[in-house]
């Protein structure tokens, strides 16, 4: 039995309405539902960091410096999404930057009410990909935190202070800027492609710069040397692989250049 070219396109045109259709309802509840989820993740990040602390083997009375890092883990992706949807109140209103990064690929420029008058413009279809996986960049990195780094107290070694800060300072400032450019994203903010890429490439340094900081500390112990080089092996795979998905999407795709860079191809 033989399909029809024209029977095949009826149904590739189909699928494509309802995997649109899924991804603008999916959309629309990630806009509605933003206090939802911040409340979700503070409850549910509370009670992880409960849960880790409580199974620490702690030998010192716990101090401030045995609970900040918890609390900076929870409060910093809820402040920061916060701010970000006050900075970008204004959203796609915002204007366009005054050079740009992006060449590749002949464009002409239109005004802001052609650009929104365009079917492709919006943030739907494989766009939206792209705002869950930042979205869940959070609890992932919080989870990898949690598992990899148990509650201290007192005076602990050279290696894993230098060891607990490192890996605080990573997972408080990537959260924190991988929910910026969610919210970016969602608003439709002008700057989110650029935004983006410079996220990209902190994420990569911080991976560096832990891995050289801890390497340098005297006293580091081999298995401990060893996890920590997978985790943060780990973690440049996720971004390089993060990079090469997503990099020529945001040059080249025709939705990401007239929602966030108002124009349309030449």
């Amino acid at each position: 039995m033989t399909i029809s070219p024209v029977s095949a396109r009826a149904t590739a045109i189909a699928v494509g309405q309802r995997l649109h259709a899924k991804s603008t309802a999916l959309l629309a509840s990630l806009e509605g539902g933003l206090p939802r989820i911040m409340t979700w993740w503070f409850v549910a990040a509370m009670l992880a960091s409960a849960v880790r602390i409580a199974a620490s083997p702690l030998y010192a009375t716990p101090g401030l410096e045995t609970y900040l890092p918890y609390l900076l883990l929870v409060t910093a992706p809820l402040l920061s999404m916060a701010l970000a949807l006050h900075w970008f109140r204004d959203g796609d209103r915002l204007p366009q930057p005054e050079f740009r990064l992006a060449i590749a690929g002949r464009w002409r420029k239109v005004d802001a009410d052609e650009a929104k008058a365009h079917p492709l413009y919006g943030t739907s279809g494989v766009m939206v990909s792209l705002l869950v996986g930042m979205l869940l960049n959070v609890p992932v990195r919080a989870l990898e935190y949690l598992a990899a780094m148990p509650a201290l107290a007192g005076d602990v070694p050279a290696w894993l202070s230098t060891l607990r800060f490192g890996l605080t300072l990573d997972v408080v400032l990537l959260s924190s800027l991988y929910t910026i450019a969610f919210v970016a994203a969602l608003r439709r903010v002008p700057l989110f492609p650029r935004l983006l890429v410079a996220i990209w490439l902190i994420d990569l340094a911080m991976q560096i710069g832990i891995a050289s900081a801890v390497a340098s500390t005297e006293g580091l112990p081999p298995t401990v040397a060893s996890a920590l080089h997978t985790l943060l092996d780990g973690n440049v795979k996720k971004v390089m692989i993060s990079i090469v998905l997503w990099l020529p999407y945001l040059l080249m795709s025709k939705r990401v250049n007239v929602t966030f860079r108002h124009r349309v191809e030449a």
